[in-house]
């Protein structure tokens, strides 16, 4: 019942309902030509986001002010950090450093979990 009344208050940025199990690759859907984002959790500290990338579809290079975890849930991707190019396949992580140019560009259509962490 508490729970019912949190996640039905809770703050729009948050939705992802709190203490219930989820299946990631299930959490977010492919859509075709497209990158598709759910914020899982935001708050001053950091957020939480799923993403899922169309085959061809990417993220131009560009920084952060603080280290971001990038999480393969499904598919394939490269990830370049300060052009070196990284190819993670489902369960593997990378952590892109804070101001440092990184990009990302799925291989094949690909999901993910993104979290950022201020410091």
């Amino acid at each position: 019942m508490v729970l019912d009344k949190i996640n039905k208050s809770k703050d729009m940025k948050q939705h992802i309902d709190f203490a219930k199990v989820h299946n990631l690759k299930d959490s977010i859907d492919y859509s075709q030509g497209a990158t598709v984002s759910k914020i899982v959790t935001k708050n001053k500290n950091g957020s939480t986001t799923l993403f899922s990338f169309d085959k061809g579809q990417n993220l131009s290079e560009h920084t952060t002010p603080f280290d971001a975890i990038a999480m393969i849930i499904d598919g394939t991707c490269e990830i370049t950090i300060a052009k070196e190019a990284n190819v993670l396949s489902e369960g593997q992580m990378i952590i892109m450093p804070a101001n440092i140019p990184h990009a990302l560009e799925a291989i094949q259509a690909f999901k993910m979990m993104l979290i950022m962490i201020k410091g």
